[in-house]
């Protein structure tokens, strides 16, 4: 009869399986086949042999019957090519009848094996002197073991020990021999023992090496702590209270299972203090290090940095130091380890349309904006085409002129396109800080969001210095982290609202380098201390005012302005944007409210009073709500419970042939899902703005200039003027500026140098004030709680004085802006779309502008305003009289001077 079968296992350097001994080990997905196909059998049994040492012959004599005991694939396993885990159980020693090579086992070969004979039974003398050595070294174990519950595991394996019989001698063997650590070659010439004498003698003399070790160990270990300095005593000491708290931890746990080992398993916690966690995030923080460029400024601080870090005690408050900053240095996306836009999403033709239906999507209308990113992302995609053709040619014509010896040249790094620093100014709600994120996503980089608004500090954009105590790196430094990748889109938000020069420093100065494209690809965080490039990232600045910031920041921006919204506009926005967000949120469907666009359009014009959407969000939401508390107590009473949102179809469906004001009270009742534009005062209340801006009336010394408010609004503001007896003097009122009074003073001086022209008086020299009768101006702007300044009522306030002493009057539909001189000149002003918007939600038809503004008006407002409005653009006082009044409403005297000479 042949000699036994069995398929052989290789165990990989330096596990070896000795019989009683469990030994659980990673393995492929080809041996995990092989394994479950011999699990078939009902005795699942392989040779576990040891892979010999590197240095060692190959072959293979011997080994251990181990009985596959579980086979299973973990959850958490990070090895791709091992996921699976085998657990084996020791049985007995085995032998090969030949040698045989282990070069490749990736499956399991079939070989002959041998059983050696395990009877016998060991002499009394070598039994106790097993004895012996084993007990000392159990008696070691116990007094070095800092845990008490191993050490009453090793003292209760000593009692087993003083009582084991002769016949079971050999078998305590092979337990302590594989609970025991020894050493890789003792262990395999214990496992090449098949003679019980042998057996015994060699793991006597196993025991008495391993008890030497330790005692010598305890020995160095107490020399060793005499010598301790005080810093050192400090880290042990540390080092003994997280041992303590290990242990506390681990008694009050309770035990999840008792495995058949020394000792029993606990419930543990990822928040638990472990050394290995500990000793891998160094690991790692070393791995990320070594990833850094050869050379660069980083790698060489990091490297100075990590060699401190392994000189300082862990225990010193030096080491969190070094550490903290060791990390944020190695997070920072720096080149080497920074990924950007894939040059495959470049090349792909449909890069810039989809780039420009994301913004579409996100927001309606601001071409003068898209329009901008676009150039950008041409430039991008161009630049990024043309750098990698540049890397094609260089490839395939290398350099023949170099010599035999010399090291190969490594490809230059592209820098990329500058990112472009765009501030947007304009009204609340308007959008600014939402298209900083539909940027983000149109560019599909990360996005991140930096408020400026109180920020007061300067450390709070370059960062502490590392002297102070807490220190941690800007906010610049902090967002890069985030984003994980150097050309993100960061929004500065509210940088108008930054705090001015204090003792804490200027953070608006601070500003100066990150926003500077010729200076921000170095840029110097005082935590950090090596330049980081920022050349790449796409910065966004978003303003409600340019007054407050620094002439110096505002040079480094490329403004653009959004002025705020029409009323189509709106009305587009809100349907394609707010009412399905405001149903969303508050729990409905849009089969279950529908706004018509004469509802909307009240909404508009009616409750709110903006440049942007904010208030009419607000409106809106308030609407929905009120339909969401209608449609819960309609459920309740019974009408939803066949169907819900689809009874509300179908009761829809109905309601829309009867009459619109279907009672939703009581049972049985159809839901109503239209709201109509007279069903608004009833769930918003009276509406705020009753109309009197275009209840407006033609009234003698009445006219309407165009302003703009302090948030950046634009509308009409009434000049109000009035005569009354006095002394000929002029009075305004209203909180005027000093630049404002000055324009009323300009405008009633040239209103009296030209009166004889206007008709106003019967000769020239003729104070208008003073004859026939003396009376005084009094000029006023209302609403007078209101600051107001600026030189762009001027053509306003000589209209008023005009109709006022003419008895002329402006028509109500009407409205200018406008500086004037004392020549008679219309000079430019500011904020013409703002002006133009405001005069449109107004219901305004005719506008006066300056004629150099006529550029803003072609290049700022929409087609759809100009359309609806009638732009005047005059260049002298005498054009904006008349197109106010109309030509030849004023009756001018343009009669010939006669001069007489004195020749």
């Amino acid at each position: 009869m042949g000699s036994p079968k069995l398929q052989v296992l290789l165990l990989p350097h330096p596990l070896i399986l000795l019989p009683t001994a469990r030994l659980t080990l990673p393995i492929s997905r080809s041996l995990a086949d092989a394994i479950l196909s011999l699990l078939d059998d009902s005795d699942a049994v392989v040779a576990a042999i040891p892979l010999p040492a590197p240095d060692s012959p190959s072959e293979v004599t011997y080994g251990t019957a181990a009985r596959v005991a579980r086979l299973v694939r973990p959850r958490n396993q990070s090895s791709p090519t091992q996921p699976y885990l085998l657990s084996l159980h020791g049985i007995t020693r085995i032998r090969f009848p030949s040698p045989i090579q282990v070069d490749k086992l990736d499956n399991l070969p079939v070989h002959n094996v041998l059983y050696p004979s395990s009877e016998g039974t060991p002499s009394r003398v070598t039994v106790e002197a097993f004895k012996h050595a084993a007990l000392a070294l159990l008696d070691r174990l116990a007094k070095d073991s800092p845990q008490p519950q191993r050490k009453d595991d090793w003292l209760r394996v000593a009692a087993i020990v003083e009582d084991i019989s002769e016949q079971r001698a050999a078998w305590m063997a092979d337990v302590l021999v594989a609970a025991v650590s020894s050493q890789y070659p003792d262990k395999l010439a214990f496992l090449a023992a098949t003679d019980v004498e042998d057996r015994l003698r060699r793991a006597t003399e196993l025991f008495v090496k391993q008890s030497s070790i330790q005692e010598v160990s305890k020995k160095i270990a107490s020399a060793v702590d005499e010598s301790f300095s005080r810093q050192q005593k400090e880290y042990f000491l540390r080092q003994q209270l997280v041992a303590i708290q290990r242990e506390l931890q681990s008694l009050q746990s309770s035990p999840a299972s008792v495995g058949p080992g020394f000792g029993t398993g606990g419930a543990t916690s990822e928040l638990d203090d472990d050394d290995q966690a500990d000793a891998d995030d160094l690991a790692d923080l070393r791995r990320k290090i070594e990833a850094l460029d050869v050379g660069s400024e980083e790698r060489k601080v990091g490297i100075r940095e990590w060699r401190r870090l392994k000189r300082i005690p862990q225990g010193s408050v030096e080491n969190g130091v070094i550490r903290s900053y060791l990390e944020w240095l190695t997070s920072v996306p720096w080149p080497s380890n920074s990924t950007t836009t894939p040059l495959d999403v470049l090349k792909d033709h449909s890069f810039l349309t989809r780039a420009r239906a994301q913004l579409d999507a996100d927001h309606y209308g601001l071409d003068q904006i898209k329009r901008r990113l676009m150039e950008y992302l041409a430039v991008v995609r161009l630049r990024a085409l043309a750098d990698a053709a540049k890397t094609q040619t260089q490839g395939n014509n290398p350099s023949t002129d170099a010599s035999p010896g010399a090291a190969p040249t490594t490809p230059t790094k592209s820098k990329g396109v500058k990112g472009p620093i765009l501030l947007f100014v304009g009204p609340p709600g308007t959008g600014k800080t939402s298209l900083g994120q539909s940027i983000a996503k149109a560019l599909g980089r990360p996005f991140q969001r930096i408020s400026l608004g109180g920020v007061r500090d300067e450390a709070e954009i370059r960062g502490h210095r590392r002297t102070y105590v807490a220190s941690s790196p800007g906010s610049i430094v902090q967002a890069l982290r985030k984003a994980g990748r150097n050309d993100p889109v960061i929004l500065l938000d509210e940088v108008d609202k930054v705090g001015h020069s204090n003792f804490h420093g200027d953070p608006a100065a601070a500003l100066l380098e990150v926003l500077d494209p010729e200076q921000n690809h170095s840029f110097n965080d005082h935590y950090i201390n090596v330049p980081i490039d920022l050349s790449q990232v796409l910065f966004i600045c978003t303003s409600n005012t340019l007054d407050t910031i620094s002439a110096p920041l505002l040079d480094r921006c490329e403004v653009v302005e959004l002025s705020g919204y029409t009323y189509d506009e709106k009305m587009h926005i809100a349907k394609r944007f707010l009412l399905p967000k405001q149903i969303c949120a508050n729990g409905l469907s849009d089969s279950q409210l529908t706004l018509t666009d004469d509802a909307l359009l009240h909404v508009a014009t009616m409750y709110t009073r903006e440049a942007g959407v904010r208030s009419l969000e607000r409106a809106i939401g308030a609407v929905v709500r009120f339909k969401a508390v209608e449609w819960a107590e309609w459920l309740d009473k019974g009408n939803g419970a066949m169907g819900g949102e689809g009874n509300a179809k179908q009761n829809e469906n109905r309601s829309e042939k009867q009459d619109g004001n279907t009672n939703v009270d009581g049972v049985g009742k159809e839901w109503r899902a239209t709201i109509e534009a007279h069903e608004l005062e009833q769930i918003l209340g009276i509406p705020r703005w009753d109309g009197e801006e275009r209840d407006r009336e033609e009234k003698r010394g009445v006219v309407y200039g165009l302003v703009v408010t302090g948030m950046g609004e634009g509308g009409i503001l009434p000049v109000e003027s009035t005569a009354l007896p006095g002394t000929g003097r002029l009075k305004l009122t209203g909180s005027l500026g000093d630049v404002i009074k000055e324009s009323g003073e300009i405008a009633l001086s040239w209103v009296k140098t030209h009166a004889f022209e206007l008709g106003i008086t019967a000769g020239r020299g003729v104070d208008p004030l003073k004859v026939p009768d003396v009376i005084d101006v009094h000029l006023h702007l209302p609403a007078g709680a209101q600051k107001k300044d600026g030189p762009s009522a001027g053509i306003a306030m000589i209209c008023a004085f005009v109709s006022l002493l003419s008895g002329a009057c402006v028509p109500k539909d009407i409205a200018m802006t406008g500086e004037i001189t004392l020549r008679g000149r219309v000079t430019p002003v500011g904020g013409i779309r703002m002006k133009v918007l405001g005069a449109h939600r107004a219901q305004i038809r005719k506008v006066i502008l300056p004629w150099a503004n006529r550029k803003d008006v072609e290049h700022d407002v929409a087609l759809e305003v100009r359309r609806e409005m009638q732009f005047f653009f005059v260049r002298t006082i005498d054009e904006a009289l008349d197109a106010a009044f109309g030509h030849g409403a004023l009756g001018w005297r343009k009669e010939t001077v006669l001069l007489e000479s004195r020749l």
